[in-house]
């Protein structure tokens, strides 16, 4: 996954709102998000790669996201899954602060990447380029460097989502859409600057990528109400410009649930 906003102890009726872009090539295997058949407490998506997955929710109230860090002069072609560390957390009865502690010490041996992992306890992102933050109430965003790194759709993803903490029900989730469908080039004197060439900086700086090869292959929303209730909401595209399978999945968070 690619982008990723998301409000914690903000909105007066969510606990935790997430929305989030998965960016990807096209060619590689995916299936969309469903519960698993083999860890029926976990609901999401997976890549069928490598058997891991890039955003996840559980029926205890886990959740755990991850982004790369864009740095091609330290990519290691035998390097772990990334994606392991998402199904890793959702699959265990560890908690959020138990984990990111365990990963953090043999972080250096996976490619760049920011983990977002979190339970009805707590909300932590470590990246492996950085350190271990324990998250308070506030919204954030995280792309493809460290939290809340001042690119241009991180700031505008934030702000946008900002707006939209007075809106609920059908309208936030509108609102939300909204963020992630963004596909406007930032301009050159804001890209940043990551170790690839001009022409893929442009390409990759909108919200919402469009490219023959690789691109926004699904939006995702994930809204933790206060209540207990989670809504789950999957829109794939797969290099068409317009979605073609949408998931909805709604649940109550069972706390006696380990994993």
């Amino acid at each position: 996954m690619c982008f990723i906003v998301f409000a914690y102890q903000v909105h007066p009726a969510y606990r935790f709102i997430a929305a989030a872009n998965r960016d990807e090539f096209y060619e590689r295997p995916t299936s969309p998000a469903t519960f698993w058949k083999e860890a029926p407490q976990v609901l999401a998506g997976r890549d069928l790669k490598e058997g891991g997955t890039w955003m996840g929710v559980t029926r205890g109230g886990k959740f755990a996201a991850i982004t790369n860090y864009r740095d091609p002069s330290t990519f290691q072609t035998t390097a772990p899954s990334r994606g392991k560390l998402v199904s890793n957390f959702l699959t265990s009865s560890e908690s959020a602060a138990s984990y990111v502690e365990r990963i953090s010490r043999k972080g250096q041996s996976y490619n760049g990447f920011s983990l977002i992992c979190g339970d009805l306890r707590d909300l932590f992102v470590y990246s492996n380029r950085g350190k271990i933050e324990k998250l308070g109430p506030g919204i954030y965003g995280l792309s493809n460097h460290l939290l809340d790194s001042p690119w241009p759709k991180i700031i505008k993803g934030r702000k946008a989502l900002t707006a939209a903490m007075h809106k609920k029900g059908a309208d936030l989730e509108a609102a939300l859409f909204e963020i992630l469908s963004d596909r406007k080039i930032a301009a050159d004197r804001r890209l940043p600057s990551t170790g690839i060439e001009l022409e893929k900086e442009r390409l990759l700086s909108s919200i919402f990528i469009q490219s023959p090869g690789y691109g926004t292959r699904s939006s995702s929303l994930l809204l933790m109400a206060r209540n207990r209730r989670v809504k789950f909401v999957e829109v794939v595209f797969d290099g068409s410009p317009e979605p073609w399978v949408e998931s909805r999945f709604s649940f109550r968070i069972l706390p006696d649930l380990l994993r």
